[in-house]
């Protein structure tokens, strides 16, 4: 699992599918996690996990890398996309990204799409790099603590994946009174789940098709709920080059 959410969060949301997984393969499944998405991918290049959950510019790059494989996506609310959402305080004055001039901003990882590549998007449409624009800026290496960070006005704002946010928001619905939306992106490819390329046909298709037939299973259902997912769907690469095109026009980003 690339660290979207905190550690501690993915392991209470993604126990059900842990468990579900182990007895529908009838095998020990253990779950991985790194600090960085780019440890992830690195962990898929190898082969040392079998399928991971990676965000969608980890994807991308390792698409375009090592050939990294599509392997389903969740389906949310009946859309296999997300936006990135730019957040600050709630009694903050800001309105759009131009507000935020000279403060501090956190990013999630170094190459997260909605945390990183996006808000550095619009520091650019403005002129600026994110360190000539931000008196400082951080990371959190996870969406929750970013949402965490500008709540608890460690960040005067940050941008967070919206599944995240929502999912954050209904665990704690008390975030609604320290935090407020001021920007939302157009939809990108959501983050999808993913193999690596060296892994083996009749592997791949048996993790496809447990995942692709949870929701028929009692137990696969409740899985999916713990997070928050309406189901497994297959997709295609081509989801993923709105998101691509803006990597390649943001351009190198520094660690």
């Amino acid at each position: 699992m690339a660290a979207v959410i905190s550690p501690r969060g993915t392991v209470e949301s993604y126990q059900p599918l842990l468990n579900y997984l182990s007895e529908a393969l009838d095998r020990p499944v253990e779950l991985v996690q790194r600090r960085t998405y780019e440890e992830t991918n690195d962990l898929v290049e190898s082969g040392e996990v079998d399928l991971a959950f990676v965000c969608t510019s980890a994807y991308v790059t390792g698409h375009d890398d090592f050939d990294m494989r599509l392997l389903v996506a969740p389906e949310v609310n009946g859309a296999t996309t997300y936006h990135s959402l730019l957040i600050v305080p709630l009694d903050s004055p800001a309105k759009t990204m131009a507000d935020l001039q000279g403060k501090v901003f956190a990013f999630t990882d170094p190459i997260s799409n909605s945390g990183r590549v996006y808000p550095t998007y619009l520091v650019q449409q403005l002129g600026f790099t994110p360190e000539t624009f931000f008196a400082r800026t951080f990371f959190t290496y996870n969406h929750d603590d970013a949402i965490r960070a500008v709540a608890d006005k460690l960040a005067d704002g940050a941008a967070v994946d919206s599944l995240v946010y929502e999912y954050a928001i209904d665990r704690d619905p008390t975030l609604l009174e320290r935090v407020r939306v001021i920007h939302r992106s157009p939809a990108f490819g959501i983050p999808p789940v993913v193999v690596s390329p060296n892994i083996r046909p009749q592997i791949r298709a048996l993790l496809q098709e447990t995942l692709l037939n949870m929701g028929q299973d009692p137990e696969g259902q409740t899985a999916l709920t713990s997070l928050g997912i309406d189901a497994f769907v297959l997709i295609d690469d081509p989801a993923y080059d709105t998101a691509r095109q803006l990597i390649n026009e943001v351009g190198a980003l520094a660690p």
